[in-house]
């Protein structure tokens, strides 16, 4: 019994002294409306990066059973209902047929029903991130060799046209994970994507917007002069960040880069928090304010928690996470303070 004790002592530390190294990339939810980017330069710097594990802005299949509401939980509950109809699969036998359509996709590779197949338990699975994950492979696949036959399965076991708001099969086209998450994660043989994602504040995050908003509108019909000329130049340094934010989207062929620089991160930020100056402005909603950063940084914190936890759970030491930009520049500052950890931004690693 003491010798059983102690070996789960040492396993316990050893774990938690792990070192991860993690590859942080700040991205966009939509590169549907940018120039064709280019991404040859991240994908060389996470080859070379070597990752084991990557992380993904996705709840795990035990978060979403358990988070009672957030910002896409109806849409996701919609797609789960679509899809039992088109095929059901009792919960209990969900496991297994995953693990057996898992092997019959490593050894037939080119089969893309089977990868529909395994998309549609996954999602079944609530496994939102590796449902899609065996969906663009189906549909990069057919952007590349069109096949009437295979989409035509595609449509009646998934209905992709039928997912269209929320984290969905649409959404998923233009984002992040077709554009880099996947692409690289099929060249390095990594077959599962990470879910990291924590929505567990996110009806406290809304309400503390809404008591923000409130007084802000009240805030802002001050009629005093200097009043109004304070307001109006911190507004002007916020729009005209905004302006070169656009600028950046509309024009640049590396958005990607330019998001993961300390720049980007500000005037991001401006947009939901304003500027930290207009806090000491007479009546500002502070309290509000604060309130509504708190929930940022505990959703942020959270998710590198989860990072973290699962990577030294899965003995991944070296990780890229990619996150939406909003959240690139939090989540290097909790990863600096957080012990054995390295985090590198995309732009330094070179």
């Amino acid at each position: 019994m003491r010798y059983a004790f102690f070996l789960i002592l040492f396993f316990s530390f050893s774990v938690s002294a792990q070192k991860v190294d993690v590859l942080l990339i700040g991205v966009s939810h939509n590169y549907g409306n940018y120039p064709e980017q280019d991404f040859s330069g991240i994908y060389t710097k996470i080859k070379k990066f070597k990752p084991t594990a990557f992380f993904g802005e996705f709840l795990s299949k035990k978060d979403e059973q358990n988070v009672m509401d957030y910002w896409c939980k109806k849409e996701n509950l919609m797609r789960l209902e679509i899809l039992k109809k088109n095929r059901d699969i009792a919960e209990d036998a969900l496991p297994r047929t995953i693990d057996s359509l898992k092997k019959l996709v490593i050894d037939n590779p080119k089969d893309y029903r089977l990868k529909t197949d395994l998309a549609h338990a996954h999602y079944l699975n609530q496994d939102v991130a590796n449902g899609h994950y065996q969906f663009w492979q189906v549909f990069d696949y057919l952007q590349k060799s069109p096949d009437v036959e295979l989409e035509d399965y595609v449509n009646k076991i998934l209905s992709p046209k039928l997912d269209t708001v929320g984290r969905s099969m649409k959404r998923l086209k233009t984002s992040e994970y077709a554009f880099i998450a996947f692409p690289m994660m099929q060249e390095l043989k990594i077959e599962e994507l990470i879910a990291m994602d924590c929505q567990d504040y996110d009806l406290n995050w809304g309400a503390s917007w809404g008591a923000f908003d409130a007084k802000f509108n009240v805030f802002k019909k001050d009629t005093a002069a200097v009043f109004r000329n304070e307001l109006k130049a911190n507004l002007n340094v916020i729009q005209k960040g905004f302006e070169k934010y656009d600028g950046i989207e509309k024009n640049s062929k590396n958005v990607t880069e330019w998001l993961n620089t300390d720049e980007a991160a500000r005037i991001s930020a401006s947009g939901d928090f304003y500027l930290s100056e207009m806090y000491t402005m007479k009546n500002f909603p502070k309290e509000e304010m604060l309130s509504k950063i708190h929930w940022w940084m505990m959703r942020n914190k959270a998710m590198c928690d989860n990072v973290v936890n699962q990577a030294r759970a899965r003995g991944a030491k070296q990780v890229v996470v990619l996150a939406g930009a909003n959240h690139r520049k939090y989540m290097q500052d909790l990863f600096e303070k957080m012990p054995d950890v390295t985090v590198r931004n995309i732009n330094e690693f070179k």
